[in-house]
């Protein structure tokens, strides 16, 4: 455009300055320099609307379909391009990656509605252009038809799901309806997929509502699990506690006893080494030694018992 542009104002500088001269020229009665000059000035004039407009700018990211006098010669890549636009025409096409916007209503296998959004991103082949002109004429027209190819494809995967399992498994689903679109466009529409996102799923308000109920209730019972749990787990413990001091008493009643049985085990055979080391004379000694001299207070010979003091 900027080259057009430049080579515009030059025809137009040059032509300008042929007409002075063509009209300096006629009036000093110079006809050939002036008929010269006349015609390099209406020359000029066709130039000014035939040169600048025949200059081409296919810019980065695009492709151009040419052409001439209404039939496809070719295409031009990036960069500038002369070619008489009274016979050549340049139709760009965009093959950066383009963004279409779909929305549409679809059904679950449980027949619960719903509103899909989804972003579709593509880009053109570029050595198909010349196939998307003559098949679809623009971009807007492809873009059309790979718009009506998803929203068929989003339905049917849609449909094949409960409504539960599309809430619970977007991030699986995603990937699914990616798969039949891609699979459903293909090389037919000359365009590559490169990804298919579901950016929303609505369902609807009374289904949404009943969800919402489900989910409350489900936390509601998951507490109260948690709660009952917790109480059986804090009884346990204590019981637990309780069993262990019970065991430690008892343990150590054990011990006592164990000790008592020992000490008397102990006591025992003391005395029996003591009654097994006892002789008569040792015994008569023991008893010698002990009396102190006096007689019994009483005397009997099985018979009878008497008092001692009768005998003195």
């Amino acid at each position: 455009m900027a080259i057009g542009i430049i080579t515009g104002i030059i025809i137009a500088v040059m032509a300008v300055a042929a007409g002075v001269l063509a009209a300096h020229w006629l009036d000093e009665d110079y006809n050939v320099g002036g008929t010269i000059a006349v015609i390099a000035c209406i020359a000029l004039v066709i130039a000014f609307f035939i040169v600048p407009f025949s200059f081409h700018t296919v810019h980065t990211g695009e492709i151009a379909v040419v052409k001439q006098f209404g039939k496809i010669t070719g295409t031009k890549e990036a960069g500038t391009h002369y070619d008489l636009w009274i016979s050549n025409s340049y139709t760009k096409y965009d093959t950066k990656v383009q963004n279409i916007e779909c929305e549409t209503a679809a059904y679950s296998s449980d027949a619960q509605t719903m509103t899909v959004q989804m972003t579709i991103q593509y880009n053109i082949m570029s050595d198909k252009v010349v196939d998307i002109a003559t098949q679809y004429g623009s971009l807007e027209v492809l873009q059309s038809r790979i718009n009506s190819v998803a929203i068929e494809k989003t339905k049917s995967v849609l449909s094949s799901y409960k409504a539960m399992d599309i809430i619970a498994n977007r991030a699986t689903i995603s990937p699914a309806v990616e798969a039949a679109i891609k699979e459903a466009v293909g090389e037919e529409y000359f365009v590559n997929i490169a990804t298919v996102v579901l950016t929303n799923i609505d369902f609807s308000d009374a289904f949404e509502q009943a969800v919402e109920d489900k989910m409350i209730a489900e936390q509601a019972k998951l507490k109260a699990e948690y709660e009952n749990e917790k109480i059986v787990a804090q009884a346990e413990a204590e019981a637990a506690a309780k069993l262990k001091a019970a065991q430690a008493e008892i343990d150590i009643a054990k011990a006592k006893a164990e000790a008592l049985k020992i000490a008397a085990e102990a006591e025992a055979e003391a005395n029996r080494t003591i009654a097994e080391s006892l002789t008569e004379d040792i015994l008569n000694k023991i008893l010698a030694d002990a009396w102190d001299g006096k007689l019994p207070d009483v005397i009997g010979n099985g018979e009878y018992i008497l008092p001692s003091d009768i005998f003195n």
